[in-house]
């Protein structure tokens, strides 16, 4: 999936997650629009690849694509970490959404992705897309739908 259909996912993510949770859905739509972009670290022409370089190649080079950053042994990792270096719950809640919806997302793609990495298996689902294609475009219609659909619910109250 692309950049945008990255970010539309984890903004509806977090803020569907923020209903069930009663987290404040400001942070936790910040916060899953960043984690719903994480994964792509290890792809250079990705949105955060371009903004990190070095360390997109870095990653790059040491796992290839769709790999580590796609795994749950990562988002473990990075659950941990935000467990131990961040104290608001709206964050790491945001942060975790967004990249469970990158996994999920990018499950839906012909190429799927290494998600008991380092198990080579790849995980995909059985009806697939290609990235950046007209059935992707329909996901990115829909996952806008959920996130004003979801949006309108959580900030209704600030109204």
């Amino acid at each position: 999936m692309t950049g945008k259909t990255h970010i539309v996912g984890g903004i509806a993510a977090s803020l569907a997650y923020a209903q069930i949770t009663n987290h404040d859905p400001v942070i936790m739509l910040g916060a899953g629009v960043i984690g719903a972009l994480l994964p792509d670290i290890c792809h250079g022409g990705s949105k955060i690849g371009r903004k990190l370089p070095l360390l997109s190649k870095l990653i790059n080079m040491l796992f290839g694509h769709r790999t580590f950053t796609h795994s749950l042994l990562f988002l473990v990792i990075v659950a941990s970490l935000l467990n131990a270096f961040i104290p608001n719950e709206a964050v790491k809640a945001g942060f975790l959404a967004g990249m469970v919806s990158h996994y999920i997302l990018d499950m839906a793609t012909k190429n799927g992705i290494k998600l008991l990495f380092p198990l080579s298996m790849t995980v995909r689902f059985p009806l697939t897309t290609r990235t950046g294609g007209g059935v992707e475009n329909i996901v990115f219609s829909i996952l806008s739908l959920l996130s004003f659909y979801f949006g309108y619910k959580a900030f209704s109250y600030y109204l």
